[in-house]
């Protein structure tokens, strides 16, 4: 089948459902086109060998790519990120239409919401069905990072969320949770399908590397590693005071916190001023080589703060965390813990709570190396037989199927049933 892939982030980015899905698509001999923006995800600027241009076609590792121009940014201002992403769907719409060959059916992956205002109107010029994989619900991810406000935005953007799902041929949610709060929000249970992420495999197989464990002074100090995005979401300022409950004499406990974000001059400040001597950061390492940081870690963290949206979120980081095969702390609740302890691979902590956090990771530290290395194997099987890239590709392939055999059964002209 031709697939026409339509995600704002792809490679150089990093990417959750890019190259590899792309690349795995393929190899099962299927045509794969991906239509995206000018690289600059996470820190907002152009990345070095690109430039903003009408358009540019690239192969990367067989794949056809097309890059559409867009507004780059991704601070704190609202405006600033409205405009990145209301600029890349205009592009992908008017540009797209004419740039990519025909499609059977489109893969949107969302966020940001207005990809799915893209595929919308992309379906219908190119008379195919749409798959949307929706990773944020919207706006209430919106509502609880504080990137917008105010009843009568926020209501706005649930009516565009609601249009495009019923839009969509098939829904596919990151988790339980979002499959039910879709579901509530009228999505049909037979256009609904749990689709777990996976993680770049090839990253997280590459093992220790000597100069980052002397970094990390691997043997002497037991490093609980945090590798990704430092926002909001990500309630970073509670470990911080655990990092402080446990920086004693004598103590071996390291927190390591790898990546960027818009968070990152804050926790670097806070750092400071707490006088900490117990926690250190590291630039954003890409997801090819992840696997050599992760296996300088005694014990992978994954946090997000305290709210209800996020019970039902699970962060991408978890995939990536069990299949290293290292014991994970989870300060989330809900279905990312509830997957956590299916897999025997971690123990939780209450998220946002400083005390819960430092005593869990006193808990793991005091534990025999033998029973970490077994709760990170078990972790790790778990990925391999339930999450891995392999399983997710043929669940959507499945879907894939379903939808184009629909698109062309249903009664009138194809794409009626669409509109």
């Amino acid at each position: 089948m031709r697939i026409l892939m339509l995600t704002q982030w792809f490679e150089p980015e990093p990417a959750l459902k890019g190259l590899l899905f792309a690349r795995a698509l393929q190899a099962r001999g299927h045509q794969i086109e991906v239509l995206t923006g000018f690289p600059n995800y996470p820190e907002g600027r152009v990345y070095p060998g690109y430039r903003i241009r009408p358009f540019q076609r690239e192969v990367i590792d067989g794949i056809q790519v097309v890059r559409v121009p867009l507004f780059p940014s991704h601070d704190a201002s609202p405006v600033r990120r409205i405009l990145n992403y209301v600029s890349f769907t205009a592009s992908a719409v008017l540009l797209g239409s004419f740039l990519t060959r025909r499609a059977d059916v489109i893969y949107a992956y969302h966020p940001p919401l207005t990809v799915g205002v893209a595929a919308s109107m992309l379906g219908l010029v190119k008379r195919a069905p749409f798959v949307y994989d929706v990773q944020d619900l919207w706006p209430d991810t919106l509502a609880a990072t504080g990137m917008m406000s105010g009843r009568l935005p926020l209501r706005l953007v649930d009516l565009v969320a609601k249009w495009v799902y019923r839009r969509a041929a098939h829904v596919a949610a990151q988790s339980p949770g979002f499959e039910s709060k879709l579901a509530e929000r009228g999505v049909p249970p037979s256009k609904l399908s749990v689709i777990y992420n996976w993680t770049h495999e090839e990253g997280t197989r590459v093992g220790p590397n000597s100069q980052i464990a002397a970094d990390l002074e691997i043997g002497t100090k037991f490093n609980v590693i945090f590798a990704g995005t430092m926002g909001r979401a990500q309630g970073l300022d509670a470990v911080l005071q655990a990092a402080k409950l446990v920086d004693r004499p004598g103590s071996r406990i390291q927190f390591i916190l790898i990546g960027g974000g818009i968070e990152t001059g804050h926790l670097k400040a806070e750092t400071k001023r707490l006088g900490l001597s117990n926690v250190r950061f590291f630039s954003r390492v890409p997801m090819s080589e992840i696997g050599a940081v992760l296996a300088a870690g005694d014990v992978l963290l994954v946090h997000l703060r305290d709210d209800p949206l996020f019970e039902i979120t699970i962060p991408a980081k978890t995939q990536a965390y069990l299949s290293s095969g290292k014991p994970i702390l989870i300060g989330v609740k809900g279905d990312a813990a509830e997957l956590i302890a299916r897999s025997g691979g971690g123990v939780s902590c209450e998220p946002e709570d400083p005390q819960s956090i430092a005593n869990a990771v006193t808990r793991l530290e005091a534990m025999n190396p033998s029973e970490l290395r077994a709760m990170g194997e078990r972790g790790k099987a778990f990925y391999w037989s339930e999450l891995s890239l392999e399983i997710g590709t043929l669940h959507f392939l499945r879907i894939f199927d379903r939808v184009i055999s629909d698109f062309h059964t249903a009664p009138g002209p194809p794409g009626r049933w669409r509109l």
